[in-house]
């Protein structure tokens, strides 16, 4: 490696920007959402682009939003625009004006790209061109697709065993194309397919599977609208998800009740003013949250605990009736182990844990008591722990003693990322594939496919830091700057003999580079894609299983770009000389992959037939009827016990957030409005009784540590600001705090890193 390259900035660069700060807001959306969105299209877009794809972006028949994978509703759609600010912010992010092309990387050096932050990096432009960065050099050259494709072949036809090579999935790859990459990988025979539902809802995965049959949520958003109770745990939708406002709210309206389990107050749970009713704007929205329980982190399970107690007692108290034992009696399976457990825990020891007080729980119970269609709503603040699986059961414990799954108006709902990260995961991105997928997946394709599990996302690091993974191929995301321990990860990377990287726009993941590395760009969910002369479209899964089309309607950015299906087939023929598939078919016309599809995954049965109405259709599912496909036939309680959080004496918890000018990895500006801070991402927000304690004022300056089996990791330079966040917690951006994330401290059986849950030193700087 160059000498340059050894001054490689790993981590966001530590300079601050001139920080704002007005503490939290009370209330979301509304006009200064509509001033921000009108304010991304007007910079960053052309003026008929903006326009053009505000009509279509998740409307039948357009496209869907490359964003998160909230839902579209099934019929009563807005025609003026059925998208939120975020979205917006997305498509101004992936249809930029700009362009990037070969004279940005022939100016800048590797190292001097790094120095740029992780929002001017996004903000370079759109990729136009393949680029090749060689061994010792300083910048990236253009290179033909044909010479890359023959270059990545090369390199993996010269391992010494295809599970030398990691084949990373970001969420908002197609069905198509995911089918597709996974099908090239199993061919060339490994399953080391390591994805983002590793990084961020694989404990939701392991827990409803275990727990209830299937790995997916078992709720529609009519179930949304129809609930009594809507709990929402370690989820921030106004920021992340916002489109589920406006789901609440129709909740709302019908008599719902919401209790928001948190340790921050989110404006978005507080009150919610949609942009597109004049009443509203009027009236300056409607109240979210009836009961707000301002949790400590990783409080989850002590808190349900202390809530199914007072719920049992409850229930004992008033006769019998508050408990559904008739849908236990049927349906599930453990409930005395279960019912006895809670029956003796140390109630005293859960609220301390939890953080709350006994009144608060108490008036939870009775909010729910005599309540049947309760949702349960959760996100990465409670699957990203070393306890992330029990947290998820101890929700579905909850659920199973209220009968509340497999019924209107009720169930599971883990609320999904990126715009298709569970469509991938249905297509076959995973590291652990059942038989039955890949004896069919063989029978279809006249493979043989590796039988052994493939690596995750924590394993694959380690094999790569270790040498044992030479070659790393990533479709989409920004895996450095995604993944935990982002030094510990960097090293890993270099490590590589390549690293190649499908890619819309640059990211910190291309300048953390192998000893080669290439950058392929591609289209992206705007752009029109054409295959010998026909336009195609892909289709897309939201986080209630629903399958819909998706179709481009900008002209691609440059000449140059191909579809991630298109890179994908090439890639195959490049690789797999002797291959029986035919690739050029699927490639050409995306109806021969939704074909295959349709004979390979049950559900997907007249594929090409029902994804063209509008709307698409529902993927089958087992919970939401009632049908539980586990071992026992029977739907799971589990015996959980309570976590163990020591602290020591000058420690804290931190745990790991977005602001509201991002979405996973992707900055979009420097502004968390609706938490007040503005300008700036190096801060730490934390209580004010600990910073008295510490002798911090706000505004100082600190350095970070986490120290975990026996290795320090620093994250220098954060401002410290007084927020409302229990004591002993504080919250930092991601990917900012990301180097004290220990790469071995992860979610015991989903292996998701413990991103919500680090402890760490806070010292002033010098």
């Amino acid at each position: 490696m160059s000498e340059s390259n050894k001054e490689i900035k790993v981590q966001p660069p530590e300079k601050f920007t001139g920080l704002k700060f007005d503490g939290p807001k009370e209330s979301s959306v509304g006009k200064a959402a509509i001033a921000s969105a009108m304010g991304q299209m007007a910079k960053y877009m052309k003026p008929t682009d903006a326009i053009n794809l505000s009509l279509k972006i998740n409307q039948k028949g357009g496209f869907d939003c490359p964003g998160c994978a909230w839902p579209d509703p099934d019929d009563d759609r807005s025609s003026i625009g059925e998208y939120c600010e975020n979205g917006i912010k997305a498509i101004a992010e992936e249809a930029q004006k700009k362009a990037l092309t070969s004279e940005f990387f022939s100016k800048y050096s590797v190292q001097e790209i790094s120095e740029l932050s992780d929002f001017e990096m996004g903000k370079t432009g759109r990729l136009t061109e393949p680029m090749f960065l060689d061994k010792d050099s300083n910048h990236y050259k253009p290179i033909s697709w044909t010479e890359a494709f023959q270059l990545i072949a090369k390199e993996l036809n010269q391992l010494n065993s295809p599970d030398e090579a990691l084949f990373y999935t970001s969420g908002r790859t197609s069905n198509e194309a995911a089918y597709l990459y996974q099908l090239f990988v199993r061919a060339y025979g490994t399953n080391n397919l390591p994805d983002c539902s590793n990084m961020c809802h694989e404990s939701s995965g392991v827990a409803l599977s275990e727990t209830v049959g299937i790995g997916k949520g078992s709720v529609t958003l009519q179930d949304i609208h129809e609930a009594e109770v809507l709990i929402i745990m370690g989820q921030n939708p106004g920021t992340n998800h916002p489109r589920m406002l406006s789901a609440i709210e129709k909740c709302k309206v019908n008599g719902g009740k919401v209790i928001s389990v948190n340790p921050l107050p989110e404006a978005g749970l507080i009150k919610y003013t949609d942009p597109q009713s004049p009443k509203r704007m009027l009236t300056n929205g409607i109240k979210i949250t009836d009961l707000f329980l301002p949790i400590k982190i990783n409080g989850d399970v002590a808190f349900l605990k202390a809530l199914m107690y007072e719920l049992h007692k409850m229930d004992i108290d008033q006769g019998g009736d508050l408990i559904d034992y008739d849908f236990i009696e049927k349906h599930t399976n453990g409930y005395e182990d279960f019912i006895k457990a809670i029956s003796q825990i140390d109630y005293m020891a859960c609220l301390r844990q939890c953080g709350l007080e006994a009144k608060d729980v108490r008036a939870a119970a009775k909010m729910i008591a005599r309540k049947e269609k309760i949702i349960v709503c959760w996100a990465m603040g409670l699957t990203q722990h070393e306890n992330g699986v029990d947290n998820i059961k101890e929700v579905v414990n909850l659920l199973l003693m209220k009968g509340a799954i497999g019924k209107p108006g009720a169930g599971t709902c883990p609320v999904r990322g990126h715009s298709n990260v569970q469509g991938d995961r249905t297509m076959g991105i995973w590291e652990a594939p059942k038989d039955s997928f890949l004896d069919k997946l063989d029978e279809v394709h006249g493979i043989k496919s590796p039988r052994a599990h493939g690596l995750a996302v924590v394993p694959a690091i380690n094999a790569m830091h270790e040498g044992k993974a030479k070659v790393f191929f990533a479709m989409g995301g920004n895996f450095l700057s995604a993944t935990p321990d982002t030094d510990f990860t960097a090293k890993a990377l270099q490590n590589c003999n390549l690293t190649v990287h499908v890619s819309t726009k640059l990211n910190r993941s291309h300048v953390v580079h192998g000893k080669k590395a290439l950058i392929l760009p591609c289209l992206g969910r705007t752009d029109k894609d054409i295959q010998n002369g026909q336009e195609q479209f892909v289709s897309c899964e939201n986080s209630m299983g629903v399958i819909q089309s998706s179709q481009g309607v900008l002209s691609p950015p440059s000449k140059h770009l191909l579809s991630e299906v298109r890179i994908v087939a090439e890639l195959a023929k490049a690789t797999l000389k002797n291959s029986k598939i035919d690739w050029e078919g699927l490639a050409s016309n995306y109806d021969n992959i939704r074909a295959a599809i349709e004979k390979v995954i049950p559900g997907f049965e007249q594929y090409n037939e029902k994804v063209r109405k509008p709307g698409g259709f529902y993927l089958p599912n087992g919970a939401r009827e009632g049908k539980f496909n586990t071992t026992s036939g029977k739907a799971e309680f589990t015996v959980i016990d309570l976590p163990k959080h020591e602290l020591a004496e000058d420690e804290f918890v931190m745990m790991t957030i977005r602001s509201h000018d991002q979405y996973n990895t992707t900055i979009y500006g420097l502004n968390d409005r609706y938490r007040g801070i503005y300008n700036e991402r190096r801060v730490v927000m934390m209580n004010e009784e600990d910073m008295r304690d510490k002798g911090f004022k706000k505004g100082d300056v600190v350095n970070l540590t986490s120290h975990f089996n026996g290795i320090e990791r620093r994250a220098n330079q954060f401002i410290v600001l007084p927020y409302p966040i229990p004591r002993t917690n504080v919250a930092t951006y991601f990917p900012e705090a990301n180097a004290l994330v220990p790469i071995d401290s992860f979610a015991r059986k989903s292996m998701t890193p413990a991103s919500k849950m680090v402890r760490i030193k806070i010292e002033k700087a010098e």
